[in-house]
């Protein structure tokens, strides 16, 4: 009933106990016992397919979970009990440069203070007893033949090291998901372990079980190209999206053999569409006022890049610093660049970066397009060195795109005497050509967590003069998408990447598309949304903490405008309620790391911040002003709310709906938005649509999903494939988007997409004398039914109960 083709899984494979999202997989072997095993997986597949429905599921090629205890991750407790001789050796991304044993940050102090509480004793693994070193919750193998030795002497003789938590920023010598030390990075561009990996989803695959992968944070692997061409082979050619977050200049690269991105692009596009620019200075002046900053969001970027690169990602910088020394070392002809010239230069490089990667390869013809994306960002970073360093800058950039030359690529190099595993695996670094290789693919790999941390997870957090484009693949300098750039954008989807996947929500999303789509009215109401935040300033002058800086006040008022009581929806019967508040400010500050941090958090600050947060969910004055502006915007949030929702439904691309996202959902980031959804109602009102008209707006854009969804269904060649066509329609005024679906080869359009954008520019007039020129055919609206003979036909019409329509050529 509601349309859909597939269910869209989180990854399926065996994760770390107590895991709520399955990024962190233990077991690449099995199916999650939590989620029903490989038997309860079949149980899926075999009811979705009698439904008629297929099955997506997520992989997560870059990474497994560092776990407690640490004997669920088979392989990585092998590489830690056997070290070289393990079987696994191979499959972790160690750094190859380092001296030292794996580190294993998990101590709560300096180690000479907890080893009282490291004791060694036996434990049943794989069906045998064997010695295991304890650490509270923390349970680590013990290397053969060392049980018996003296604690120290024992700690001493691992494999690896048990250090303070605190170290890890510094010394840790295994590649992360970004600066996650519980997430080791894995090899799969070696193909042995590529296969090893993606066995059991292959099988499932080739049972007919699974039907397509999103591929989890491809930036992060060694060879993203390489990667998807692997796996298109071992599929032979399903349909496969990455998670690429592209800047709004950038395209994903032609040869990758994928459908395309997992659509934060057209989300980006189609969240603009319902963004006035001309609220911009005023909106702006806001924001100065009160938060006492006169910087733009680059500025902001940029001082969350140089924090991240020195602080949260110092292990990964110094890695880079260390290939780029021993590189120096082993040319004559490259020595003399000093350790501090390398650090700031490499520093320097990735915070002008201005994108998630250049895709440039060892050994490759690297694109014009890719080696520009580096010189530019050296471009940016010789204004910020001194002088000496301006050399080492220059060799960075080469060593980054691997155009050093060829001397002596066969001389040897002189890494750290080797004392452990790191350096008695089988080596990828056995001479200069080999260093110059790793560090090009280590650098290429390091430009997304910089990005990612800082802007993303920094940056968003710290400028807030409109958080409804501070969201993953935004640009929150580009507030405001034309009509023109939109169509254009369709228009190249259709015809480079007409499967590509198309979003407007994710578990990775800031705020839902309908926190979203609320906050979108502040663009059409700036002056009315000034005055709104100055009376809430002054009616809360008496309990706003002397600690509240501005940022995080203009931050709050947006928040709650986003998740207010919203008339015609269960989300928004109630304000958001204080718990889930106040973990989302905790959260908020925590990210912009300007008082108080994850690992330093400022209680003082915290619990005055949240504080004043739930003090102003109760306070009724508070209430009465949100309330009046939630009345005067409502009905241009419903329309960008129906909107935005028709658009991606319709738009070139396969369209993915999150989970509760069905109605109207007031959730933000990650985890409030992996709450449970309530499916029952949802389905009571999708069968009450069977007889009747929606009675409000959950109701409404369940209508519009599920019509939309229906029609995608019974054509699905005229909206994705090869060989749909995408063709925009004009008209004389810029409040409705409209754009028809059908086939390349006929002039008659299957369907056609109608939504108003700005409702609050119609004003009185509404849509006046505003005419859709339809073509001379039969059309029905299928969202109310309303049928139109063709020719010239008023919006004021068309658009009369809803704001916007979905009309199907009718046959016959």
């Amino acid at each position: 009933d509601l349309g859909i083709t597939h269910l869209f899984c989180s990854p399926i494979l065996q994760a770390a106990p107590g895991s709520t999202h399955g990024y962190d997989v233990v077991d690449h072997t099995r199916i999650s016992e939590e989620l029903g095993g490989e038997e309860g997986f079949r149980r899926l597949a075999e009811s979705a397919r009698d439904q008629g429905l297929g099955i997506i599921v997520d992989v997560v090629p870059n990474h497994m979970a560092v776990p407690s205890p640490l004997w669920h991750n088979r392989p990585l407790w092998d590489v830690l009990r056997r070290g070289p001789e393990s079987e696994y050796s191979d499959w972790f991304d160690l750094d190859m440069t380092s001296s030292q044993a794996i580190l294993m940050p998990v101590l709560g102090d300096r180690i000479g203070k907890e080893l009282d509480h490291i004791t060694v004793s036996e434990a049943e693994i794989d069906g045998e007893l064997q010695p295991v070193v304890n650490y509270y919750d923390h349970v680590f193998p013990v290397r053969p033949g060392t049980e018996n030795h003296p604690l120290e002497e024992l700690l001493e003789e691992q494999w690896y090291r048990l250090a303070y938590w605190r170290v890890g920023s510094e010394e840790l010598n295994y590649r992360r998901f970004f600066d996650v030390d519980t997430l080791a990075a894995i090899r799969v561009e070696d193909r042995a372990i590529f296969d090893a990996t993606h066995a059991k989803l292959l099988e499932l695959f080739r049972d007919g079980l699974i039907h397509g992968f999103r591929i989890d944070h491809i930036d992060g692997l060694a060879n993203p190209r390489q990667y998807l061409a692997d796996l298109q082979e071992a599929t032979g050619g399903c349909w496969v999206v990455a998670e690429k977050i592209l800047e709004p200049d950038e395209a994903l690269p032609a040869d990758f053999t994928c459908a395309g991105t997992t659509g934060y692009d057209a989300l980006l596009r189609v969240g603009g569409l319902f963004h006035v620019s001309g609220s911009i200075p005023r909106l702006t002046d806001l924001w100065e006022q009160i938060s006492g900053s006169g910087d733009g969001f680059a500025t902001a970027t940029l001082q969350a890049k140089r924090t991240v690169v020195k602080e949260s990602l110092f292990t990964e910088i110094n890695r880079l610093v260390t290939i780029a020394v021993a590189i120096c070392d082993a040319d004559i002809r490259l020595r003399d660049h000093t350790r501090r010239q390398l650090t700031h230069a490499i520093r320097e490089l990735l915070v002008q970066f201005s994108r998630y990667r250049a895709y440039v390869e060892p050994g490759r013809e690297n694109p014009a397009t890719e080696r520009e994306v580096v010189h530019e960002a050296a471009a940016r970073a010789r204004y910020s060195l001194l002088p000496d360093e301006l050399d080492a800058l220059d060799l960075v950039v080469s060593l980054a795109l691997g155009e050093t030359g060829d001397p002596a690529l066969g001389t040897a190099v002189t890494l750290p005497p080797p004392s452990k595993i790191l350096n008695q695996l089988p080596g990828r670094v056995h001479n200069l050509a080999d260093l110059r290789a790793e560090f090009m693919v280590r650098f290429a790999q390091t430009c997304g967590p910089v990005m990612a941390k800082s802007k993303e997870d920094t940056a968003f957090y710290r400028w807030n003069r409109f958080i409804g484009v501070n969201e993953v693949g935004c640009d929150p300098t580009i507030v405001g998408i034309s009509h023109d750039d939109f169509h254009a954008f369709s228009r190249m989807l259709a015809k480079a990447w007409p499967t590509t996947m198309t979003t407007l929500s994710t578990h990775d999303t800031k705020r839902s598309e309908d926190v979203r789509a609320r906050l979108a009215a502040l663009t059409e109401y700036p002056r009315e949304w000034v005055q709104c935040v100055s009376e809430l300033h002054a009616i809360t002058a008496d309990i706003r903490p002397p600690q509240l800086d501005g940022a995080t006040e203009v931050f709050l008022w947006q928040t709650l405008f986003g998740t207010w009581s919203l008339p015609g929806t269960a989300s928004g019967k109630t304000p958001i309620d204080q718990d889930r508040l106040a973990r989302y400010l905790e959260k908020a500050i925590r990210e912009a790391k300007l008082h108080t941090t994850w690992t330093s958090p400022v209680r003082s600050y915290e619990e005055a911040v949240l504080g004043f947060g739930q003090a102003c969910l109760h306070h009724p004055g508070v209430a009465e002003i949100l309330d009046g502006f939630v009345a005067l915007t409502y009905q241009s949030v419903r329309a960008n709310i129906l909107g935005q929702k028709l658009i991606q439904l319709t738009m070139p691309g396969v369209p993915d709906l999150y989970q509760g996202c069905e109605v109207v959902d007031l959730s933000l980031v990650d985890p409030d938005n992996r709450r449970t959804v309530d499916f029952y109602r949802r389905a009571g009102i999708l069968s009450a649509l069977q007889t009747s008209a929606p009675t409000d707006l959950d109701a409404e854009k369940l209508l519009v999903t599920s019509r939309a969804l229906l029609l995608r269904r019974d054509h699905p060649e005229a909206f994705r494939g090869p060989v749909a066509d995408y063709r925009s329609v004009s008209l004389n005024t810029g409040h409705a988007v409209v754009f028809e679906r059908g086939y390349k080869d006929s002039d008659t359009p299957v369907a056609i997409t109608v939504a108003t954008r700005v409702h609050s520019g119609l004003g009185e007039r509404g849509w006046g004398e505003d005419e859709l020129v339809l073509p001379q055919l039969r059309f029905r609206d299928v969202l109310t039914g309303r049928e139109y003979p063709g020719g010239a036909t008023p919006l004021a019409e068309i658009l009369a109960d809803l704001p916007v329509a979905l009309l199907v050529h009718q046959v016959g």
